[in-house]
């Protein structure tokens, strides 16, 4: 402190003034005055005030001393001083010094100068906060000036000497709370008045929380300071403190000690309340960590009001300008260039639930992890007893582990994502190197999404670990938040079981399983595998069973693969089968796909065709020249098609035909002109007529047993009424319908779309759209008998490409079979089924008409051309029907040939059914 010499009379000793800021006020006639700092925290020096008596402040009880009430206006003494004094220059003197005690009395002036500054004590008699002691007053002046004002402030009723009220002036205070966690919750988080009353530490104070007066003992949430360790007795230990630990309660005492501050209660830690102190200037965390007076710790930043980037970004200010406890910081985080550091892609693969597969621009592929977060993995009480089970399989037997997975691979597969690399964690033990990076999808954190689901936890680090996620704190937020509502991992009662049943290799189980895939047509599947172009390993969540399956109808090159028995080397692939390989992957991998099972091989391996966004995946791998048509293909619904596209494949020398030459074609003696197309025509009655001239028929003499089965199954709803809603529907499902009509009916679901369900009713071919509030489990057994109405397509014949002529077609094809019984006839099979001629059902044969032949010979469709010399005599009968109504320019005639080459400037032509 400084020392200022005033001129004073010769025949008396001049007063020896003193300089400094009052740094606290213990009470209405004692302060704490401080130096100036010069390389550290300043000396001190207590002053008593002379010739007055504050009121006396209540103490907490401690060791055997009792609690003690406030004396009327002592906390109102107190805080005229506090508002005064505290963080502003004063000026005084010491009248004389207590020899016992040593404690120092003397005048105290609010100002640089004793002669222009005010009074303190006047003030405080002026007031009527103190009394005034008729000694120890220096000189009769003094005591005459105070008890004048004493007098008046008396006559005034001021303070203290007031007639009534007194106790209204004496705190409640709470000096214990009995339940931190209850006073939490009262503020919600809103901001309280405080005053803060000591600084234990750079981040730990005690105030008083206003204006209850509960007395609190706060750590400021979000960082932590250099601190002080306790002796056994339970005080300081100078020769134990960290370094910097004075510097930082110093560094707090001159901004918070005393002043009127906002407290925001977030959390409890051990009766200790966690929580920011706002300063006029700002989060005292944030001025501690830009200073380098404190770091960010972990387990609080989370709980931070307002979030925890402004702390980050003190902390790394701090740490780059080497700041005090940052001196000697040295940066971990990896050194790469911005094109290195952020880059974007598409995510082809979810390897696990922290690592992805992701496709840049050129091609590449790249393994990136999720930065900072655990995916679930079995506990340590698990692991150590060695509870896995034979054939253990992680992502079905690890709890939570697919729900993970299957997170990622809805939110990701096949999406565009951006990536900035957090850290790289260097190889070590048989652990490879691993890029860590934060990923996101429009925006969204996706380790943030997957931590708010409980579907993976936040890895803890050392302080002064950076190796983190760039957004570390949102994780800890997140995880809070999981953790708080027992989502995913962090509920212990409840852990998803996955029960798979995996039939590769098991030829056993497989054919037991083999009617089911058959008779469930279409089923949703998810690809966990792919191992050649035309071999996949699926996933089917409606059987929760595991298949090796293989496409039909193609010849897929073979792609490389490892010897047998793990001898070293691996085989050499055929010509384009890795390409094949990685086209299937590219596109199939982990997507969502149908499929239909029609067989099964002797290794146990399905056989069937698949779908991929209703796309034959077969036909897909036939267009792009990576696989050939295999004869097997011959008697299914996609053989026209295949042929086709292998057709085109080698026209345009595509892959695996990229050297291909057509051979030439011998002449062939034609076949006999007296080959006959063979017929079997069966009773039918058409149901139902689609906008493309597609139809299903019902077989007459299936009549009796579709009736009877309609019967049972109503009978069995009636007696025995289903649950409503207790049935959810799916795609695929063959269950039971209520019509419009009021009754219940077989159904297959095309589509489920929110409330609505697309229902296609098997037995009668007509279409619905629905609720699932009508649609109920159907009893197993009426759920096998095959679909009673079949779709066919009329043989030989074309519709007109435009929608009237269509329209118009459909309607008198449908009003000439409408409620009659016909003949029926399947001539070929199409690239969409049956193709079939009708004829009206005459005893007389001579007198049945060809309902095509009809339409044809009134110009509403047109012929398709076929090759098939068996079918010459029915082309060539209808192509005379068809002459005869461009002569007479019926329909669509009506202007012209619309198959003359001219035409086709105009958009018209032909299409087949």
């Amino acid at each position: 402190m400084s020392s200022q010499q005033q001129p004073a009379p010769q025949e008396k000793q001049p007063p020896q003034y003193f300089k400094g800021v009052v740094k606290l006020v213990l009470s209405g006639d004692s302060v704490i005055i401080r130096g100036q700092p010069k390389g550290g925290p300043p000396p001190e020096r207590q002053l008593n005030l002379s010739g007055i008596n504050a009121p006396r402040l209540g103490r907490r009880a401690g060791g055997s001393a009792e609690e003690t009430k406030d004396e009327p206006f002592a906390w109102d003494a107190r805080e005229y001083l506090r508002k005064k004094l505290v963080g502003k220059e004063v000026v005084f003197t010491i009248e004389y010094k207590v020899p016992s005690s040593g404690r120092e009395y003397g005048f105290l002036y609010l100002g640089k100068d004793a002669s222009s500054g005010e009074n303190v004590i006047e003030a405080l008699v002026s007031e009527g906060l103190v009394t005034v002691r008729q000694e120890g007053i220096r000189g009769s002046t003094e005591l005459a000036r105070l008890a004048e004002l004493e007098s008046a402030a008396k006559a005034a009723g001021k303070g203290k000497w007031a007639s009534s009220g007194l106790q209204e002036h004496v705190r409640d205070i709470k000096w214990v709370v009995e339940n931190p966690r209850q006073l939490v919750d009262k503020f919600k988080g809103k901001p309280v008045q405080a005053v803060v009353e000591h600084v234990r530490d750079g981040s730990t104070i005690r105030a008083f929380l206003l204006p209850d007066f509960y007395h609190i003992t706060l750590m400021v949430s979000g960082i932590r300071c250099p601190g002080f360790k306790l002796d056994s007795e339970g005080k300081p230990d100078p020769a134990a403190t960290e370094p910097l630990a004075e510097e930082a309660k110093f560094f707090s005492e001159t901004r918070l000690l005393q002043r009127d501050v906002q407290i925001v209660l977030e959390s409890v830690n051990n009766n200790n309340f966690v929580g920011s102190v706002i300063h006029p200037n700002g989060n005292i965390a944030e001025l501690l960590l830009r200073d380098g007076f404190a770091r960010c710790v972990d387990w609080s930043i989370a709980l931070v009001t307002g979030g925890a980037e402004k702390l980050r970004a003190a902390e790394k200010a701090a740490k780059e300008k080497k700041m005090r406890i940052w001196k000697d910081y040295v940066s971990s985080a990896p050194q790469l260039s911005a094109k290195e550091k952020q880059f974007n892609g598409k995510v082809v693969e979810i390897v696990n639930a922290d690592a992805i597969m992701v496709k840049l621009h050129d091609g590449t592929v790249r393994k990136i992890f999720l930065a900072s977060i655990r995916p679930p993995r079995l506990e340590e009480k698990a692991e150590e007893k060695g509870e896995k089970k034979k054939g253990f399989r992680p992502l079905y037997d690890i709890p939570w582990l697919y729900e993970a997975r299957e997170f990622l691979r809805k939110k990701l597969i096949d999406k565009r994502v951006d990536v900035t690399v957090d850290y790289v964690q260097p190889a070590s033990a048989n652990y490879p190197e691993k890029t860590c990076c934060t990923v996101l999808i429009g925006g969204v954190n996706v380790a943030e999404a997957l931590v708010s689901k409980g579907f993976a936890t936040v890895i803890r680090y050392r302080q002064d670990d950076d190796q983190r996620s760039s957004r570390y704190d949102e994780l800890l937020a997140a995880e809070m938040k999981a953790s708080k509502t027992s989502k995913g991992v962090h509920d212990k009662k409840e852990a998803p079981t996955h029960r798979v049943a995996d039939l590769s290799g098991d030829l056993a189980k497989s054919k037991q399983f083999l009617p089911f895939l058959q008779r469930a047509g279409r089923s949703e599947a998810v690809v966990e595998f792919v191992a050649s172009g035309s071999r996949l390993r699926l996933y089917i969540p409606r059987e929760t069973c595991l298949i090796t399956f293989l496409l039909a109808g193609i010849n897929c090159p073979r792609g490389t693969r490892p010897n047998l028995n793990g001898a070293p080397g691996v085989q050499d692939g055929e010509p384009f089968g890795d390409a094949a390989l990685q086209f299937t992957k590219e596109h199939c991998l982990q997507r969502e796909v149908e499929i239909e099972v029609e067989s099964m091989d002797k290794g146990g391996n399905f056989i069937g065709w698949l779908w991929l966004d209703n796309h034959n995946y077969s036909l897909k791998l036939v267009e792009e020249g990576l696989a050939s048509v295999h004869f097997t293909a011959e008697r299914s619904v996609h053989y026209r098609a295949m042929q086709i596209a292998e057709e085109n494949a080698k026209a345009k020398k595509l892959r695996i035909w990229a050297n291909y030459v057509e051979k030439e074609v011998k002449a062939v003696p034609e076949e006999d002109a007296g080959a006959e197309r063979k017929t079997n025509y069966q009773a039918v009655v058409i149901t139902e007529v689609t906008p493309e001239l597609r139809f299903y028929a019902q077989k007459v003499d299936q009549g009796q047993a579709l009736e009877q089965l309609m019967n049972q199954l109503r009978q069995e709803l009636n007696t025995n009424p289903p649950l409503a809603g207790a049935y959810v529907p799916k795609k695929g499902d063959i269950c039971a319908a209520k019509f419009s009509d009021g009754e219940w009916y077989r159904a297959r679901v095309e589509k489920v779309a929110g409330n609505q369900v697309h229902l296609l009713y098997i037995d009668y071919g007509n279409r619905e759209v629905s609720t699932a509030v009508k649609c109920v489990s159907i009893p197993a057994a009426y759920a096998g008998p095959a679909a009673f109405a079949h779709e066919y397509s009329l043989a030989c014949v074309a519709l007109p490409s435009d929608p009237e002529d269509i329209q118009e077609a459909v309607t008198a094809f449908g009003e000439d079979t409408n409620g009659r019984q016909l003949l029926l006839n399947v001539e070929y099979k199409g690239g969409n089924g049956d193709c079939a001629t009708l004829l009206t059902n005459e005893t007389d044969a001579a007198q049945r008409k060809d309902i095509a032949r009809e339409l044809i010979a009134d110009g509403l469709l047109c012929v398709e051309t076929r090759r098939e010399k068996r079918l010459a005599k029915l082309v060539n009968d209808y192509i005379a029907a068809q002459d005869s109504a461009k002569k007479r320019h019926l329909n669509i005639w009506r202007y012209g040939d619309i198959t003359e080459d001219d035409a086709n400037e105009f958009g018209v032509g032909k299409r087949k059914i």
